[in-house]
């Protein structure tokens, strides 16, 4: 097996990144500190470029992109962040896209996708493969593959949030991310060790879906059917061969959280904080809210992965 990346490949995402990717606010809340007891921070990636971290990992991944891969084009696959983010990279780098989508994606997400030049292969998320589609469509084409979470240069880019977050506010004595393939987590592993080592990080998945943390009680990457729950951002079925053993190396916990629980956490962010959030940006949150009394003094870091969520979802989930 090859190594594993390092802080090193973090830092040199970094500098590819620096000046195309937002360097999002990292915001505070005297509600949700008196709430928890703690010094909350949240570090808002629903503030990225297309509305979430995963600008970070695509932009960096198509950075390094040979003069002939860059001619052919890419091929990804996602339920929508990594689809927009691959699209606007690919865009502002030049580079033709074509990104494998699921029927029932967001609308909103497949919207900006085409809007930033991607071309759309509609797949059914229950029925089919989108790994294998993708590969067959890189095969058939010569275009290169860079899947949502499973690459280096991907999570690299994704640890730069919790760069920005850690260089902010100095050490966390816990820290909240939330957890799909792992390429946010593991990213973040990869920072955090290196700028807070005594930190303790959790990844939180939808309780529907919780594949990560059965595959850290096991020792090895289970695989479970697609979940249903809101998160969509995290309807994954299993860790990826690199992320899985970053992340057991590395993170603490993961812990889960219940879709009511994401509703609450988007509610909150919205009324109190006028915050976008979409349902998978919230697990962090949702867990910090759940662990209570545990976090009392506590330097607490909490990222908002993305809000790119339908307004008439948003308000339909809130209520309004």
């Amino acid at each position: 097996m090859t190594s594993l990346p390092t802080y090193d490949d973090v830092a040199a995402a970094a500098q590819r990144i620096q000046g195309h990717a937002h360097r999002t606010p990292v915001l505070t809340s005297r509600t949700l500190d008196e709430a928890l007891g703690a010094r909350v921070f949240l570090k808002c990636e629903n503030l990225q470029r297309m509305g979430a971290f995963k600008f970070r990992g695509a932009f960096n991944a198509l950075s390094r992109f040979s003069a002939a891969q860059r001619k052919a084009g890419v091929v990804a696959f996602s339920s929508g962040n990594h689809a927009q983010a691959i699209a606007l990279a690919a865009r502002l780098l030049e580079i033709p896209a074509t990104i494998v989508m699921p029927h029932d994606a967001p609308a909103a997400k497949v919207a900006a996708t085409k809007g930033y030049g991607g071309q759309v292969v509609v797949y059914d998320r229950y029925t089919e493969d989108r790994e294998q589609i993708g590969r067959d469509l890189a095969e058939r084409h010569g275009l290169t593959l860079i899947p949502p979470y499973d690459h280096a240069d991907v999570l690299a880019g994704q640890g730069t949030a919790a760069k920005e977050l850690l260089e902010e506010t100095g050490p966390l004595d816990a820290l909240f991310v939330p957890l799909g393939g792992g390429g946010l987590l593991s990213g973040t592993a990869l920072s955090t060790r290196a700028l807070s080592p005594e930190c303790a990080l959790y990844g939180v998945e939808p309780e529907a879906g919780n594949d990560g943390q059965q595959s850290l009680r096991a020792g090895r990457i289970v695989h479970i059917d697609t979940p249903k729950t809101i998160a969509d951002g995290a309807q994954t079925q299993h860790l990826g061969g690199i992320t899985f053993p970053i992340i057991q190396r590395d993170v603490t916990d993961i812990l889960t959280a219940s879709d009511a629980e994401l509703v609450d956490a988007m509610g909150f962010l919205a009324t109190r904080m006028k915050l976008v959030v979409e349902p998978t940006g919230c697990l962090g949150l949702a867990a910090a809210r759940q662990k209570g009394e545990e976090l009392r003094g506590r330097r607490v870091g909490i990222i908002l992965s993305g809000g790119n969520v339908d307004m008439q979802r948003f308000c339909s989930l809130l209520g309004a």
